[in-house]
């Protein structure tokens, strides 16, 4: 190992710019790069959907059409490539599994093949090193729907030759999201009968593709360390508590990082001004920018509230929409960004119906948007349930967008409240999960907003924070030849 670079395969489902549903794309965009700073032989895989060919994406032929002998009834599929700012990319492509509108469903909900799309891709990812000849010490899965290679690795491959002596990691993303499907579906995958019990694949009578990842799995870990520790108690463990704390020993918490070169207002091309701490002016036209944009006549002196993220239990909507009620007596403005389940939807067009002066919400995924929120807004709001990592409160804390946030997982472990500590916080908190509190740390975030000179310094202490991806990919190295000693 000490005379050869570590290799390692990314097999993920999403990645930014290719595909994006959420905050894993930009992990398996940022992380990568990162490691291959570090000297990492990393490629990345995953499926080539339908959108990324119509994107205008440079993608050429690799290889195919690939069949493998572990495969069963596995569909052939063909190898693209792309090569960008150093890393490899390469993606499945299978139109009956890939060429759909949407990564994992649509509007009505999940793709009811999803267990076999999965399944797939997992042993495609497999077949797909062995044809290019990549043999990694390190197949880094991420999330359920990369949960069966491990499986497949011990209990599949285990008398291959090229298989042998590779390791894996399985990062959750979030632990809520499981990949529970009928018993059926078992042989499809090619899962023997022996493994549909309790100890091994087997939730509820279902078969449960998170449990292979955390069962086979080398090493585990999540992204914040706050989070590891959650998900080993029953409040945030969703059932697989018990599980996790069996494999206590081989859990870790490793944070994400922020890609500097997207998220930050002295490089971003989204933002009407580029601006830095030693001209934090600037910022005030940004703000000014926002709510043109958002067709919002409101006074720029008074404080403009954000949030960019899904519509959802788990993000604290509901909390959001008993906050958005109080913007007129608080003298204040609320720009709400993103799309998800139908009922949250509803509830935040009723507020913005009732509140016209003083909220507006975008219901897309609107890229150039969520910067322009992040530099124009004076407070980022995240009443998140559990949060596992959390992206946005490190985008704001660079901008100097003052974020308010639950005390759980990534938050916690990010944001330190000003009023426990005046020379280092970043942020506000409260842990209740109710309006009510949640209320309270945004009055306390005016409160210091009404002092200019008390929240320029918390702005520029915000702004000092530093949480880029070299910090976390060291971390990762130094978890990849732990593995590989």
């Amino acid at each position: 190992m000490k005379n050869e670079p570590l290799r390692v395969l990314f097999v993920t489902t999403e990645a930014y710019p290719f595909a994006k549903t959420g905050g894993l794309a930009d992990v398996s965009a940022s992380l990568p790069r990162a490691l291959l700073k570090t000297g990492v032989d990393i490629r990345v895989i995953m499926p080539l959907y339908g959108s990324i060919a119509k994107d205008g994406h440079k993608i050429k032929k690799a290889a195919g059409p690939i069949r493998h002998k572990f495969s069963g009834r596995i569909f052939g599929f063909d190898l693209l490539s792309n090569s960008d700012d150093g890393i490899l990319t390469y993606f499945i492509k299978n139109e009956k599994y890939f060429a759909r509108r949407g990564l994992y469903g649509t509007s009505l909900g999940d793709y009811p093949d999803n267990a076999l799309r999965f399944g797939f891709f997992s042993k495609a990812a497999l077949a797909a090193a062995e044809t290019l000849k990549f043999k990694p010490h390190i197949i880094h899965c991420n999330d359920w729907q990369t949960a069966l290679i491990p499986f497949y690795l011990n209990f599949v491959l285990n008398n291959d030759d090229f298989f042998k002596g590779i390791k894996t990691l399985f990062t959750i993303h979030n632990l809520a999201y499981q990949g529970v499907f009928g018993k059926i579906f078992t042989r499809g995958l090619g899962i023997p009968a022996k493994f549909f019990n309790a100890d091994q694949l087997e939730f509820y009578n279902k078969l449960n593709f998170m449990k292979s990842g955390i069962s086979y799995a080398d090493s585990i870990n999540t992204v914040s360390r706050k989070y590891a520790e959650e998900i080993m108690t029953p409040e945030y463990g969703c059932g697989l508590e018990g599980l996790l704390a069996a494999r206590g020993g081989d859990l870790s918490g490793i944070p994400n990082g922020v890609d500097y070169k997207e998220w930050d207002p002295r490089n971003d091309k989204f933002i009407k001004e580029n601006y830095s701490p030693a001209t934090l002016d600037k910022k005030k036209a940004c703000k000014k920018d926002l709510l043109k944009c958002i067709g919002l006549d409101f006074p720029q002196d008074r404080p403009l509230i954000g949030y960019v993220g899904r519509f959802a239990y788990q993000k604290g909507v509901d909390i959001i929409a008993g906050v958005a009620a109080h913007m007129r007596e608080l003298n204040a403005a609320m720009v709400i960004l993103g799309k998800g389940d139908a009922e949250y939807k509803r509830l935040l067009k009723e507020i913005a119906r009732k509140y016209p002066e003083n909220i507006r919400i975008t219901q897309v995924l609107d890229e150039e948007l969520a910067h322009k929120i992040e530099a124009g807004s004076d407070i980022f709001l995240m009443p998140s349930r559990y949060e596992p990592c959390g992206l946005n409160q490190m985008y704001s804390i660079r901008y100097g967008t003052i974020p308010v946030v639950r005390a759980t997982g990534g938050l916690d472990d990010v944001v330190v409240d000003f009023d426990d500590d005046r020379y280092n916080g970043n942020g506000f908190k409260f842990i209740p999960i109710d309006s009510a509190a949640c209320l309270r740390s945004v009055k306390r975030a005016i409160m210091y907003y009404e002092n200019s000179e008390v929240w320029r310094k918390l702005m520029l202490q915000a702004m000092k924070c530093d949480f880029s991806w070299e910090h976390s990919a060291s971390e990762y190295v130094k978890l990849y030849e732990k593995m590989t000693e």
